[in-house]
């Protein structure tokens, strides 16, 4: 199984940004579908965006969109999520998630392996 490590969370004042990276474990390369997904505390985990292997195909959530940006680097087997205006309601640990298949899917129950999550915090 493909481990999924992420970095680059940390704590950022509002309107700042952060850059959110997702590596494959060494020897390993992603699956199909990669993208990423957060819980805050006391909240369901979401969808936040996901990208295809090419690069091609790429979804995000509404509450995300023109201030979020995914990306991927087949070569280095690295996901990236650029996170720009962030609000103290992006506050959340965000996952690395992973889908074995080519069929996009937003459900917390279609992801096939997870990372162990990277803190944001957004002051205010």
């Amino acid at each position: 199984q493909v481990q999924l490590v992420e970095s680059g969370g940390g704590l950022v004042q509002a309107g700042g940004s952060l850059r959110l990276s997702c590596a494959a474990s060494a020897g390993r390369t992603f699956s199909y579908f990669v993208g990423w997904f957060r819980q805050a505390p006391g909240k369901e985990r979401e969808f936040v965006a996901a990208i295809n292997w090419s690069g091609g195909y790429i979804e995000y959530a509404d509450f995300v969109k023109c201030r979020f940006t995914i990306s991927r680097d087949n070569a280095k087997n690295t996901v990236y999520q650029q996170m720009n205006s962030l609000k103290p309601e992006d506050k959340a640990v965000y996952y690395c998630a992973e889908r074995y298949i080519a069929s996009m899917s937003r459900r917390v129950s279609d992801v096939d392996s997870w990372g162990q999550g990277t803190q944001v915090t957004v002051g205010s």
